[in-house]
């Protein structure tokens, strides 16, 4: 039995956000905020942050930016599904092109969990307490200002920039510093295939 495109993506998508939100979970109702766990010595550590706004921390806005970088998230997933379905019924579509976009929608969708539900579901996580689900006293947050789960964490080159470095001299210099999770990467991933290797497939259209 042939299994068609529109299944293949479908499995893969769903089994990429089951593993984004299992580690999100184990994450957060087992660790601290702060708190690292070694993986690959101190070039890869799981370091569990949360941030209210975009990938890799950065925040505007307040509560209102929290929104609207919300429903743009769900106006996002809306639009890549519906493009991928009309993609989808052309045997023409490279393949690349759907799995790209499809990656985007994961990473967004996992992030749109985070948001939406994660400040009903679970208490609030603090430097000394992991957070616990489905708290007797309700969540830390209303629907759609729940703080998206990072803990993703490379600093594979770390040192002290020379004295000559201009503005940055002497400080501290961490490569890769920020802090992230499986969602943001498939988004980063997806975009960067789509822009490096099927930029002439969107050229032509």
């Amino acid at each position: 039995m042939k299994i068609s495109r529109a299944t293949k993506l479908t499995i893969i998508a769903i089994i990429i956000l089951v593993i984004d939100q299992v580690v999100k979970v184990l994450v957060k109702t087992n660790m601290c905020i702060g708190e690292s766990i070694s993986v690959l010595g101190n070039w890869f550590q799981l370091l569990f942050v949360e941030n209210k706004g975009m990938a890799f921390g950065m925040v505007f806005g307040g509560n209102a930016g929290k929104l609207f970088l919300t429903l743009f998230r769900i106006a996002l997933v809306i639009f890549l599904f519906y493009y991928i379905k009309k993609l989808l019924k052309s045997k023409h579509t490279p393949i690349g092109v759907e799995v790209g976009l499809m990656l985007i929608l994961v990473g967004a969708l996992g992030n749109i969990i985070d948001s939406m539900f994660y400040g009903l579901l679970f208490s609030e996580s603090t430097v000394f307490t992991a957070a616990t689900f489905w708290p007797n006293g309700g969540g830390y947050a209303p629907l759609m200002m729940g703080k998206v789960v990072d803990m993703l964490y490379f600093p594979v080159i770390q040192g002290i920039l020379p004295d000559w470095f201009p503005y940055r001299g002497g400080e501290q210099f961490i490569f890769f510093r920020p802090i992230f999770n499986i969602a943001d990467s498939c988004i980063t991933i997806g975009a960067f295939y789509l822009i490096i290797f099927k930029w002439k497939y969107f050229a032509k259209k």
